[in-house]
């Protein structure tokens, strides 16, 4: 988990071209309204909102875990959210960086192991979309995630996670090589599935361009490992559970139907219970 992400970091968006982050945006946005507290921000007016102001801002701030180079979280920014990124690679916070700051928003990004954050306050709505929660590769890891978020959670807030299944890397991706090449960068991804520990190895070849002015035809190699465990959703119910949190839904990540033993995303959303609203707050 700590290796990877380095030199992949320059070139991730490349080849993450193909993912469709304004439909991704469009499901959290989605779960937020259905399940959710938080709203997209609005100008307040008036005296009378001044005693719950800070506790709105916190309502309606949405949070994204293992967010990477910023991509959906500036999407969430330009919908309104006021959003934040925590992530444990310097270098993807280093893209996400310039991309906020093109963008001119003021997303707030923290170099942060999603099991140990910290914020100063709470949030209405956690977010962790893609393969994060996947680099977790122990049971008491995945559980001191959702602690940590059950413990930073606004009253009745929610967390909005996908993941992938055991039957993806097992059965789908596991033992496989692929490998892609583009104008300016190539990979060869190697796959090495564990049966015992249910951890998939990916051994990631990477081939450059280097953007010096002396030979433009100059590629440089990288390499890194990748760890990412597969886990199944009766697994993701129990650290849920064991964690306080409530279940509130699941879904296939491609359909957005019933979750099959062929699923190989599954979106779900769990919610914090337990916390009161300020009575000025309640409905």
């Amino acid at each position: 988990m700590y290796e990877s992400y380095r030199s992949f970091a320059s070139v991730y968006d490349e080849f993450m071209d193909g993912t469709d982050y304004q439909l991704t945006a469009d499901r959290i946005q989605d779960m937020i309204t259905r399940f959710g507290v938080s709203k997209p921000t609005q100008k307040r007016t008036g005296a009378s909102e001044a005693q719950d102001v800070l506790l709105a801002a916190e309502k309606n701030l949405v949070v994204d875990l293992g967010c990477g180079t910023g991509k959906l979280t500036e999407i969430l920014a330009d919908r309104g959210y006021d959003v934040m990124g925590i992530d444990l690679s310097e270098e993807m916070l280093g893209i996400a960086l310039e991309r906020r700051d093109r963008l001119r928003h003021r997303t707030l990004y923290l170099c942060q192991d999603m099991r140990e954050f910290e914020l100063y306050g709470t949030a209405g709505t956690f977010v962790s979309v893609g393969d994060s929660v996947n680099y977790l590769l122990a049971d008491e890891d995945m559980v001191r995630l959702f602690k940590r978020v059950n413990t930073f959670l606004f009253p009745r807030g929610i967390f909005v996670f996908d993941f992938k299944t055991l039957h993806l890397y097992r059965d789908v991706i596991g033992d496989s090589t692929i490998a892609e090449d583009r104008e300016d960068c190539s990979f060869i991804w190697e796959n090495w599935f564990d049966d015992k520990s249910r951890v998939n190895e990916y051994d990631l070849s990477l081939f450059i361009r280097d953007k010096g002015p002396e030979d433009e035809n100059l590629f440089r190699k990288y390499q890194e490992i990748h760890r990412q465990r597969g886990y199944t959703l009766e697994e993701m119910k129990s650290f849920a559970n064991k964690a306080g949190l409530t279940w509130i839904a699941d879904m296939d990540s491609d359909t957005m139907g019933p979750v099959s033993e062929e699923s190989e995303r599954i979106l779900c959303v769990v919610r914090e219970n337990g916390k009161k609203l300020p009575h000025f707050m309640r409905e």
